[in-house]
């Protein structure tokens, strides 16, 4: 047995076993990456190497633009924005049978694309719209799972802080205004299979039409909801011009966000304290996994462990198809319990060098891999959506499991449409020439 593989078995044995045991994620990726370290190269300097390797992974003018969008989130989830999304959408599809479904759906897309955060989405979205949903016949648990799964399409939807740490891992062979644009196709597919599941549902278990409304009232909605999705426009449009970079872009939509929430009324002097807290908690969050997940990356590369998963995979299987497929399945078992930052640093380095061997394009596996942790997101044991969702519909999470399987499998079905139909995502950035 090589010593590329004995590595490879102390640094995933070691990492399973502190997460089964409850230590959290980013002390489980840090702690792995020293044991496995520590067999190659004496104490002080796998300790030493560790460090520096935390401090080069985030030290990177591309991850200001994390921080920046995690606070614009926080200023359209308390300024006031969900409201007015919900209007428009219910104005749009709520008179449809079953229509406060895809008010849930349609309001989730909207609201996860301009805030760029499916927790965000999932909670602002799900406290309002479940018991408005009760009211009017459907059950907690179908709500929580149409939630749940639609929140998800904000991670694919630009602009997203996901797609933006893949860029990084990729070593600059996708760019973040490539992936933005790769990323609307796929996530509106996303979001129309969650709709045509919850259509089924609705016509199945007999649940009314909403009410009608007049053209003049989807106006009315659309006006004030105009600024809001003026920020999709702003921000994406800019990158892709080449007006701003994507950090740039961040800090503009945090303006651009804060503006908005003070005028709706909703924010004040008085809340920007817990807003900028709640911010900064989460920043500190994500940028230590990302820390300690780049100095797994580094290792993975000190240990050459990419180049023989490469070689195993490709002389042991001769169709690409197999091996899109193994692939697959080895990230959706992973997403279901890592969280999808690390997962996204852990996996790029070591699959990538694969996929673009046999001919997928950097931007297509970004897509593909967002995807399928996404999927990760909604399922035990680990699945954030899973439980946030549940959480904010005030139901157990595994009442809302069963319920969960329909949308999941149609989710599926299109992640393997995205894998084998390379042009649902490079089209749109083939017509930008990026």
């Amino acid at each position: 047995m090589s010593i590329e593989v004995i590595s490879l078995l102390i640094l995933f044995l070691s990492f399973a076993g502190l997460l089964a045991i409850g230590v959290p994620v980013v002390y489980s990726i840090g702690l792995s990456t020293v044991i496995t370290l520590l067999l190659s190269i004496d104490t002080l300097p796998a300790l030493t190497t560790i460090c520096q390797r935390m401090t080069t992974g985030i030290d990177s003018f591309s991850l200001l633009a994390i921080p920046f969008f995690i606070l614009a989130g926080e200023l359209m989830k308390q300024g006031g924005i969900a409201q007015r999304l919900i209007a428009l959408a219910r104005s749009m599809v709520g008179r449809l049978p079953g229509g406060l479904a895809y008010v849930n759906i349609l309001a989730a897309m909207l609201f996860g694309a301009i805030s760029g955060s499916a927790v965000a989405a999932v909670s602002a979205i799900g406290s309002i719209m479940t018991d408005h949903m009760e009211e009017e016949g459907y059950p907690r648990t179908f709500s929580a799972a149409v939630n749940i799964t639609s929140s998800t399409t904000g991670l694919l939807i630009p602009p997203s802080n996901t797609l933006i740490i893949y860029a990084l891992a990729s070593g600059g062979t996708a760019s973040v205004a490539a992936l933005f644009l790769a990323g609307y196709l796929p996530g509106l597919l996303v979001g129309l299979s969650i709709m045509f599941v919850a259509g089924y549902m609705v016509v199945r278990d007999k649940i009314p039409s909403g009410q009608r409304t007049t053209w003049g009232e989807i106006w009315v909605n659309f006006g004030r909801a105009f600024f809001s999705l003026m920020l999709l426009v702003v921000v994406v449009g800019g990158i892709v011009a080449g007006i701003f970079t994507a950090t740039e872009a961040a800090a503009i939509a945090v303006f651009y966000a804060g503006i908005l929430a003070f005028s709706y009324g909703f924010v004040s002097m008085k809340n920007l304290p817990d807003i900028l807290l709640a911010s900064g908690k989460t920043t500190a969050l994500v940028m230590s996994v990302i820390a300690t997940s780049m100095a797994m990356s580094w290792l993975f590369s000190f240990e050459s462990i990419p180049q023989m998963i490469t070689s195993l995979l490709l002389d042991n299987f001769h169709s690409p198809i197999a091996i899109f497929l193994i692939i697959n399945l080895t990230l959706l078992i992973f997403g279901t319990f890592m969280d999808m930052t690390p997962a996204v640093l852990i996996f790029t380095p070591i699959f990538l060098p694969v996929v673009t061997e046999l001919g997928m394009h950097p931007v297509q596996f970004g897509i593909v891999m967002v995807l399928n942790l996404c999927i990760g997101l909604c399922t035990p044991p680990v699945g954030t959506l899973l439980f946030v969702g549940s959480g904010v519909a005030h139901i157990g999470v595994t009442d809302v499991i069963k319920p969960l399987i329909p949308y999941l499998i149609a989710m599926i079905v299109v992640l393997m449409l995205i894998t084998y139909i390379p042009q649902i995502s490079l089209w749109l950035p083939g017509l930008f020439g990026l």
